[in-house]
């Protein structure tokens, strides 16, 4: 599936418009490190396809531009003394064209020096192959932003070292150790640094602000040069460890082990067509869903994992991972996880009920501690989808305890847990008087029906009773004359000016039209706000045909997601981002999925591809990719926890799961051409089936999926068993 994937897909962004802020991320899945070409130096924004400039290959652990970048540092191979050792003075042309963009593999030629670059990963490091073509001294510049200390050993041919350059963290001395060994010999005398003047420094000892270390290689003209690198959080000892374990073998021989990595997660969906760049996007966007979280701990000398503790600012036992905002990631990433890397899955929740354990609360947003960005703490969708499914049982009575501190408990640091907690529990939602009130009043109350369902899977039917029923408090700010969820303040008063279209301040990255809709447990209930089916649908058929209009009141300017919104031209319909990845399969708890159906295929065929302009927005953690991943083959989680998913229309002719359990699920597309847009019948298990969702056994159970597409749409009418769960329904 390699052969599908170009590593740059919705690379093509800046601070004001997102095709997808990603970076070509080449790694192993969970890996440690990423590495990335650097064509600029901008901040966060520091690679773009259409640049022909190569800075050189950066080791990184950027999430996202938003986030920024944790630990980091730059390798550019030359062959002249005609640099100062800036970035500037050492980049050189390259041909984006001709270099190779893989998870697994990277190469790039550098048009000033005639070097050829290949870099293969591994978890904590990596190998690179450097093909001198030059006559002048061979070399490689290390430019480490802010505090870095080295010491080069010429005999043993080593470099060893930190680099502290973190964007945030609760260790303001935070470190990434590295160990680094070469395949030839160190020229002494013509290594060194260069100062803020650019005079060059030789010293054995490399370090201070902003460093540019060089170093110099014996009779490297025309010649090969192999680099092996190993970093840690832990020690300069443990760098070395991990150098000694993984980073053996040649080359091509870790070359076919990271291919091997990447294949045994992306050769557990398969997928035809006749249209090879839906395989293209389909598996680029595979292969986005399985780089973050990254691994945060190591293996010690005794193959016990550890890790470094940034609270307490010490070596714990014990899992651990990083980079992830659940905000993005519940919705789309962990329900995969659960269908194909359940293993995989429990270990990271072992990984975060340790975060919790030496931060006192759940993660929220980890890079690579608790960085509190975004409403809600939707951990617990995570949580209670494991738990529904039955991963990660023998966590899950120490996880609900968790759940409920954040429930119940305010936090002194704005940074963790929920906003506004003692308020939300006194009034049942979260009083406008807090920044996007609407969103964290709506995301606690879908929190608390995570909480029930734990609840309920460890039998404490007490506890699952009560939080089903705060489940419900989404109604405390609906407002049914404009059909919207709108904030109140703390007399129970709504705010009295109102737009529609007014981004921020009472709603997160978007207006009443994205935000009003995130009932997820309890869609039934809703259309019962709204008082009849027929005005619910008639609400979110005008939410997709009204004009992108939009109001820049919370912020004061025009933010990314406002422009794609505008740009894709889809009715408020923000596919673009988060909030809005649901809202396309609401029309089936209305019974009318005809309507889901023809907006899902036009986004799918419209707004998604494997080029550099790949994604309508923020493509965040894989959690874009993974709403891609579901739509395209048939069926979407539109409520973790559940254990179901909406029926969509799928985009394959036919795709192949491979299960845990060693079964197969095979979903089969009949008349699956551009016209079809509709689907007029499905079969599981070979029996007609007429309800508009599968669920979380059906797949395990490896039922097949059969559609049949039409030019037509099909009405008919559902009875309530036929429509996705919702609590309502439930409880009736």
């Amino acid at each position: 599936m390699l052969h599908y994937i170009d590593t740059r897909q919705g690379s093509n962004s800046r601070y004001p418009y997102s095709n997808g802020n990603t970076l070509p991320y080449t790694g192993v899945p969970f890996g440690m490190n990423h590495f990335v070409v650097q064509t600029h130096n901008e901040g966060s924004w520091f690679f773009n396809p259409h640049d022909r400039i190569f800075q050189g290959i950066r080791l990184t652990h950027q999430p996202s531009p938003w986030m920024g970048d944790f630990t980091h540092f730059l390798m550019t191979p030359i062959a002249d003394d005609k640099i100062k050792g800036s970035v500037f003075t050492c980049q050189s042309s390259y041909r984006p064209e001709e270099a190779v963009f893989k998870p697994h593999y990277l190469r790039v030629k550098q048009q000033r020096y005639n070097i050829m670059t290949e870099l293969v990963p591994t978890c904590y490091g990596a190998a690179m192959r450097v093909r001198y073509n030059s006559k002048q001294q061979a070399g490689l510049v290390l430019n480490v932003s802010n505090k870095s200390e080295f010491r080069l050993d010429a005999a043993e041919r080593r470099l060893t070292g930190y680099v502290s350059n973190f964007a945030d963290c609760h260790d303001k001395d935070f470190r990434m150790y590295v160990a680094m060994s070469f395949s030839k010999d160190v020229d002494l005398s013509a290594s060194g640094y260069y100062d803020a003047e650019g005079a060059f420094i030789p010293e054995v000892s490399l370090g201070g602000i902003d460093q540019h270390a060089v170093i110099r290689f014996k009779d490297c003209e025309r010649e090969v040069l192999e680099v092996k690198l190993a970093t840690s959080f832990i020690s300069i000892e443990q760098a070395e460890l991990n150098l000694q374990r993984e980073v053996t073998g040649t080359l091509d021989e870790l070359k076919d082990r990271a291919a091997e990595a990447w294949n045994h997660y992306l050769g557990k969906i398969q997928v035809t067509h006749s249209n090879e760049e839906y395989l293209r996007t389909f598996y680029t966007c595979l292969y986005r869903m399985f780089l973050f979280p990254q691994k945060f701990y190591e293996l010690d000398a005794d193959l016990q994992p550890v890790h470094y503790d940034t609270t307490a600012k010490a070596v714990k036992k014990g899992i651990l991972y990083t980079n992830n905002g659940f905000w993005d990631t519940y919705k789309t990433v962990y329900p995969l996880y659960s269908i194909i890397a359940p293993k995989e899955y429990e270990e990271m929740l072992e990984g975060f009920l340790n975060s919790y354990r030496e931060a006192g609360f759940l993660p929220k947003w980890l890079s690579p501690d608790e960085r509190g960005l975004m409403p809600g703490t939707l951990i617990d969708a995570v949580i209670a989808d494991a738990a529904a499914k039955g991963i990660g049982m023998h966590l899950m009575p120490e996880l609900l305890q968790a759940m409920l501190k954040a429930a119940t408990t305010q936090s002194g640091q704005n940074c963790y847990g929920r906003q506004g907690t003692l308020d939300y529990l006194q009034y049942g939602y979260v009083p406008s008087s807090y920044h996007e009130s609407v969103n964290h009043t709506l995301d606690y109350a879908y929190s608390d029906y995570c909480i029930s369902r734990v609840a309920d899977v460890l039998g404490e039917e007490s506890t699952a009773k009560q939080y089903r029923q705060s489940a419900l408090n989404y109604r405390n700010i609906f407002d049914p004359v404009t059909g919207f969820m709108r904030a109140k303040d703390k007399n129970g008063q709504f705010r009295q000016e109102f737009d529609d279209t007014a981004w921020g301040r009472d709603y997160a990255e978007g207006s009443a039209w994205q935000n009003s809709f995130a009932v997820f447990q309890d869609f039934e209930g809703l259309i019962q706000a709204y008082g009849s089916k027929e005005r619910f649908f008639d609400k979110i058929t005008e939410l997709c045909n009204k004009a992108p209009d939009f109001d820049v009141l919370g912020y004061g300017f025009e933010i990314h997601e406002m422009s794609e919104m505008a740009a894709i031209d889809y009715g408020q319909l923000a596919i673009s981002n988060q909030p809005s990845f649901h809202i396309p399969y609401l029309f089936n708890y209305v019974g009318q999925p005809a309507s889901s159906q023809v907006v899902l295929k036009q986004l799918m065929r419209n707004l998604f591809n494997s080029g550099y302009d790949g994604f309508p927005g923020d493509e965040d953690n894989g959690s874009m990719s993974g709403w891609y991943v579901f739509s395209s083959m048939g069926f979407y989680p539109v409520c973790p926890g559940s254990n179901e998913y909406v029926l969509g229309i799928p985009l394959f002719d036919s795709v192949t799961i491979e299960l845990p359990n060693g079964k197969l699920m095979r979903i089969n597309t009949d008349n699956n051409n551009p016209q079809s847009n509709f689907v007029s019948k499905v079969a599981l298990g070979g029996e007609e089936y007429t309800k508009l969702f599968i669920t979380h056994e059906d797949i395990l159970a490896g039922k097949t999926l059969d559609f049949r597409l039409g030019l037509a749409p099909s009405y008919r009418s559902y009875t309530p068993e036929e429509l996705p769960f919702s609590l309502s329904k439930q409880e009736s």
